[in-house]
């Protein structure tokens, strides 16, 4: 598994500069006016884990293999997108598969730059997108009403979700996220949200996009997002796009002192995807060897059959044991023989959950 984050936001608020420095690519086209991107554009990001070289270097691996986001970036909404206003919303089922959002808010002032709305008020244009996403679910719903009906009348099992259906149908109607759907941990709603790709039920990153200046000290317009996402309990990240844009192109040295300069410890990359995995609740797990060292994504709390079925479902299905070494014991042992040696190299069954930075060698049989 891994980690896909879908970037949506207004029109020219920075999703596509963004985008690009995010991928060090300029795969997206970005300009100074709404719609830019007519296209969704996505790319397939390496997860920055510093973990993997000192690991490869110790096992002698001939490559690494990070862990990978992937990263789909939309054509801007705008209020109405559901009524078919500026490009409408036809992109957003681009975005239905993703694990979480990131919706990128403009969070600076600047005559020189287009604002679609005509004013920068973060807070209104989150509630632009939100209720656009809103409509786009309950337009979703709405069209499997009928057949949803239809079969409930010789279907025993779809009848019994129909009284759930109708009333998050209500819900949704009533300019409410799915995410707030009272009866959706219920037996019911659980089967309607397991068939359901809800844009309004998937974890929100708000992506304040400041000024060089707003990087240094939160401005009111980041202060204001930082409020509202501690009341919807969702992670907030704060970053520079222009200057992001700058990064590109540079080495790891070069990138490094140029983040120090302006108090920054963590590149814009290093920090969604750092704030993803919290969101969503990931870990990584490593394994090595002479052919390859790789970086494996699961959800915390997951145990080791679980966490070897990431690699093959057969490892998952033949379980037998995991040997388990803290990444801290490999390094400061000098490799698995030093860890063997030194009692350090564990044995884990079927019961053990995989933490954090774990490197494990999987035994199984099928």
């Amino acid at each position: 598994m891994g980690l896909s984050v879908g970037i949506v936001g207004l029109p020219n608020v920075g999703k596509s500069t963004i985008f690009n420095a995010l991928t060090r690519e300029q795969n997206a086209e970005s300009a100074n006016y709404p719609f830019c991107t007519i296209e969704p554009n996505k790319a397939v990001v390496p997860v920055p884990d510093p973990r993997l070289n000192k690991l490869a270097k110790l096992a002698g691996s001939k490559k690494t293999l990070p862990a990978t986001v992937d990263f789909v970036d939309i054509a801007g909404l705008v209020k109405g997108a559901s009524q078919g206003e500026g490009l409408g919303n036809k992109f957003l089922t681009n975005i239905r598969e993703t694990d979480a959002l990131l919706q990128v808010i403009r969070c600076f002032d600047d005559e020189n730059i287009v604002h679609v709305d005509g004013s920068v008020d973060p807070i209104r244009d989150i509630e632009v997108i939100e209720t656009e996403l809103i409509i786009a679910d309950f337009q979703m719903m709405e069209n499997r009403a009928a057949r949803v009906k239809k079969l409930a009348r010789t279907d025993k099992a779809v009848a019994a979700t129909l009284p759930t259906f109708e009333k998050l149908l209500d819900h949704l109607g009533s300019g409410k996220m799915a995410v707030d759907f009272e009866d959706q941990d219920t037996e019911m709603g659980k089967v309607i949200f397991k068939e359901s790709q809800f844009l309004t039920n998937k974890k929100v990153i708000y992506c304040c996009n400041v000024d060089e200046d707003g990087l240094l000290e939160d401005n009111d317009y980041v202060k204001a997002i930082k409020g509202y996402a501690a009341g919807r309990g969702a992670d907030v990240v704060k970053i520079c796009a222009k200057m992001e844009e700058d990064l590109n192109g540079m080495s790891d040295e070069e990138r490094d002192e140029f983040l120090e300069e302006y108090g920054v410890k963590e590149s814009g990359l290093d920090q969604i995807i750092h704030t993803g995995y919290h969101t969503l609740g990931l870990v990584s797990y490593l394994t090595q060897g002479p052919m390859e060292t790789r970086a494996w994504t699961i959800h915390q709390g997951d145990t080791a059959p679980k966490a070897a079925g990431v690699i093959h479902s057969d490892f998952e299905r033949g379980f037998i044991r995991a040997q388990v070494m803290a990444f801290d014991d490999f390094i400061e042992k000098g490799g698995e023989a030093g860890c063997r040696e030194a009692g350090l190299l564990r044995t884990e069954g079927k019961e053990y959950i995989v933490k954090d930075g774990d490197v494990i060698e999987f035994l199984f049989n099928v």
